[in-house]
């Protein structure tokens, strides 16, 4: 078994502006440099063979390249339930199309359909009971957060795996979208 997901690589001088924001919360798991991806599509734990036809599905992918930029921040949870803050994506309806490739790839694969709604995002920390007023703070300086324009031109097929400070992450393949 391989845990898999989907997602788009933040260029590291993209990065390097939301490393700035990692303070302000006590206890955040905040997430390194290389972490930093918008998720497309969470696969999950699966077989070896099943990874195989996912990866198959992926490569038949035919997309543009489009800009992206960051912009917002918010969380995931609510009250005590708290367990993650992030910056927002702008509105990008490549990037919502992009994503429903990935669906309809993970569904060739036999994969159970997604049932969360997309929130497009790059997770900067993990939480686990944080203060409720330091996370609010921490949302108050960082909803206007914006990121200069970034070319997505590729997307990558991830395997993770946890550790004792989170989880990480290996690209496993990368797709190349149209020029």
């Amino acid at each position: 078994m391989i845990r898999l997901f989907t997602a788009i690589a933040i260029p590291p001088e993209i990065g390097e502006g939301l490393l700035s924001r990692q303070h302000g919360i006590e206890g955040a798991r905040w997430r390194p440099l290389e972490a930093f991806h918008i998720p497309l599509r969470f696969v999950g734990d699966v077989a070896e063979d099943v990874a195989a036809d996912l990866d198959e599905a992926l490569a038949g992918i035919a997309a543009p390249a489009f800009d992206l930029e960051l912009a917002g921040a918010g969380h995931f949870g609510e009250g005590a339930d708290i367990h993650a803050v992030w910056a927002g994506v702008d509105e990008s309806a490549p990037l919502r199309q992009l994503q429903k490739s990935h669906e309809r790839a993970a569904r060739a694969a036999d994969l159970k359909p997604e049932s969360r709604l997309y929130t497009p995002h790059v997770t900067l920390a993990y939480l686990k009971r944080p203060s409720i007023p330091e996370v609010g703070a921490w949302l108050q300086a960082n909803n206007l957060l914006r990121s200069p324009t970034f070319r997505v031109d590729r997307f990558g097929l991830y395997s993770s795996w946890r550790t004792r400070d989170g989880s990480a992450y290996r690209l496993e393949r990368e797709y190349s979208l149209d020029a």
